[in-house]
């Protein structure tokens, strides 16, 4: 069956950096519309940090951002927002300053956190946006109107025990999924990718079997089993490609433009960016 609608995460899959899209990509992109395919991207990114590769692509479809939380196009329709509650927000906030963690909030599409330090500096830096420090107070004067929280860490085994911690503490009323190794998202019951994918077919009248995901995280993996088909990434990680259909090449490979030449377009050898092998 033709695919329709391609969707892609961003960093690690059409990224390996940033916000700058290579050329390889954008002229893969360029070709499936011109072929009729909508391609758009579903990011655990804030709508404000995926505007930018939007608009690099020249695509003015519905986008997924916040891992589900929000789908929005980027002339600013809104077509369908979750947030978190104000109060069990609240107490994820005070859950992490009890233990001296990180966190930030996004409400009005603002980044905040209470000091700056390594964590917010590094995700500042690999998103390219600049958040807000402003103390605690700060932070429980913002609970309402937030897609999602987010935990950065020092790495694997912290984020794993924190993952832990907080589904422990919270894991009825919210999910939890890793982006990164560093990275925790925490959003509402019930959402995440795979919910906004499949929503998003549905609002464009696509059948769910005429949809392609590709993604390289954990948190992509709830999208690439819901997808018609699945692709992951070269440098996925190793429960992705598992899980998925297909395995493409690295993303500083240009794995996307490749997944999308080869099994959304059906080129060969003669392909921009062929497959290896």
């Amino acid at each position: 069956m033709a695919v329709k609608l391609f969707v892609s995460d961003l960093d690690g899959t059409m990224l390996p950096d940033g916000n700058v899209v290579s050329a390889e990509n954008i002229g893969a992109v360029r070709r499936a519309t011109e072929a009729g395919v909508v391609v758009t991207i579903a990011t655990g990114r804030m709508f404000e940090a995926a505007l930018p590769v939007a608009q690099a692509l020249g695509v003015d479809v519905p986008i997924i951002s916040y891992n589900g939380g929000l789908i929005k196009s980027p002339s600013g329709r809104v077509y369908e927002e979750h947030t978190i509650d104000a109060a069990l927000a609240h107490d994820i906030i005070a859950f992490c300053q009890a233990r001296d963690w990180y966190i930030q909030t996004y409400s009005g599409g603002v980044l905040r956190y209470a000091a700056a330090c390594d964590e917010s500096r590094f995700y500042e830096n690999s998103q390219k946006i600049t958040g807000e420090a402003v103390g605690w107070d700060g932070m429980f004067a913002h609970t309402a109107g937030n897609c999602k929280l987010l935990l950065v860490t020092a790495g694997c085994d912290v984020t794993l025990t924190r993952s832990e911690a907080v589904l422990a503490a919270f894991g009825d009323r919210v999910d939890v999924t890793r982006s990164a190794d560093c990275l925790i998202e925490i959003v509402p019951k019930g959402i995440s990718k795979a919910s906004a994918l499949t929503s998003l077919a549905a609002k464009l009248g696509i059948a769910i079997e005429e949809t392609m995901a590709i993604g390289d995280a954990y948190n992509d993996l709830p999208m690439l089993k819901a997808a018609g088909k699945s692709v992951a990434m070269g440098n996925a990680f190793p429960e992705v490609k598992e899980e998925a259909d297909y395995e493409t090449l690295s993303c500083t490979e240009n794995g996307l433009a490749a997944a999308i030449y080869h099994y959304v377009l059906g080129m060969g050898a003669d392909a921009p960016v062929p497959m290896k092998g």
